[in-house]
């Protein structure tokens, strides 16, 4: 058991260390439960469950979460259109984010899925600069996918 200003009271009955912390007027708060015997602390209980949940809050600020961005594309797409979505590109890659970008093929466009991947390696040399591939080119059903991810770059000051 643990006092109320953080001094060892050494191992103790719970009826005796019920007592203690009613004398205190503070709660008894299990703090490890795993250890043998478990570990209490002497504290006031809404104070406790207050830290615990700015310790949660701050956790969850600094947690980043990661979205992925899909760009789609067709084998004929212009150079301009493909210049365009490679913007967009670029910008959810700088925000962070993970882009899915997929060449969607339609009806005889299947013919020439060379094209399309030709389209996407294009598509990454274009973005090589500030992103890595994370899942290289793969065909499924009529569209052929590919995953890039932001590189870790150097924080901005």
């Amino acid at each position: 058991m643990i006092g109320p200003n953080g001094e060892q009271l050494g191992v103790v009955s719970s009826r005796e260390a019920l007592q203690k912390a009613d004398e205190a007027g503070l709660d008894l708060v299990e703090i490890a439960p795993q250890a043998t015997p478990p570990v209490c602390k002497i504290i006031d209980y809404g104070k406790f469950a207050y830290e615990i949940q700015k310790k949660e809050k701050l956790q969850k600020k600094n947690q980043q979460v990661s979205v992925l961005k899909e760009i789609r594309l067709h084998p004929n797409t212009d150079t301009h259109d493909f210049d365009f979505k490679a913007r967009h590109a670029a910008n959810f890659l700088e925000d962070g984010d993970k882009v899915k970008v997929s060449v969607i093929f339609k009806g005889r466009e299947l013919a020439y899925t060379v094209v399309g991947e030709n389209l996407l390696k294009k598509f990454i040399e274009r973005l090589d600069d500030i992103a890595k591939v994370e899942q290289e080119p793969k065909f499924e059903g009529r569209a052929m996918h590919a995953i890039l991810a932001p590189q870790k770059s150097k924080k901005k000051k």
